[in-house]
């Protein structure tokens, strides 16, 4: 799939997403918000997608919304908005649920909803260069992109509302040190450190990484003893599957795991 500024490729069953507006810093407007959706929906559904990696063409993850274009909407910007963001919504749930690794690949800076979009990632990588910034109330505006659900529960809520009262940019090192970044590496390493987890990840079991997922987003809204109950049922469920029978059967015999037969 390519288009004209979302571009998706497949490498050894990584799903590439590519932000491809690099001359605007990979700026979010409606078409890109649609597009984003489109290449959402395909590594949701692909069977060969078995991990999405989503990166900034150029030097920049993403600046954020495209202002410029939003402005030009004069009193229609607030039904543009809802517009934009709908499709934009419905790209990171579609991500964020689906049952697949997800992971960022921070090349640069990541501000406004281009950090929300970090934040939604379930790993995320950072270029030793790269910045993150909220950016919202610097211009009046609310977070979009999941930032408000994503950030504090990342970082804690004092830290979140800091990070948006005051616009404060952290570095790769202090996202790192925050809990928004898994990793910082070299600028002309981060490819090579993320197609690394990726390949390897894509060779794992998908589906128990897809619940996993669920049991820990979904932890926060459960009881200690309504939390556990899905554990047991989940294990126990995962324990019968294929990919469970695979994956005790080779722990018996000693032998690597192939989630990927059949």
């Amino acid at each position: 799939m390519e288009n004209k500024v979302i571009s998706l490729s497949v490498e050894n069953h990584v799903g590439i997403v590519t932000l491809n507006r690099p001359e605007v810093g990979n700026a979010l407007d409606l078409q890109m918000a649609k597009e984003l959706m489109d290449a959402a929906i395909v590594c949701s559904e692909r069977d060969a997608i078995r991990v999405v990696v989503i990166t900034g063409a150029g030097n920049k993850f993403s600046v954020g919304g495209d202002l410029k274009s939003f402005a030009k909407e004069g009193d229609e910007i607030s039904s543009h908005l809802k517009s934009v963001t709908a499709y934009l919504h419905q790209a990171i749930s579609f991500f964020a649920r689906m049952n697949k690794p997800f992971i960022g690949a921070v090349n640069g800076v990541a501000a406004g909803a281009g950090m929300s979009l970090a934040c939604a990632c379930d790993l995320v990588y950072a270029s030793e260069k790269s910045k993150f910034v909220m950016a919202y109330n610097r211009i009046g505006l609310t977070p979009d992109g999941s930032g408000s659900y994503f950030l504090p529960r990342l970082v804690g809520m004092r830290r979140a509302l800091e990070l948006m009262y005051t616009n404060r940019q952290l570095t790769a090192e202090e996202a790192c040190d925050w809990g928004i970044v898994n990793q910082v590496v070299p600028d002309d390493q981060l490819w090579e450190v993320v197609l690394g987890v990726a390949e390897s990840l894509a060779k794992g079991p998908m589906n128990a990484y897809g619940e996993t997922k669920k049991l820990f987003y979904h932890s926060l809204q459960e009881t200690l003893e309504s939390q556990m109950s899905k554990e047991s049922l989940l294990l126990a469920s995962r324990a019968s599957s294929e990919e469970g029978k695979e994956g005790i059967a080779a722990f018996l015999e000693k032998r690597k795991a192939d989630f990927l037969k059949g």
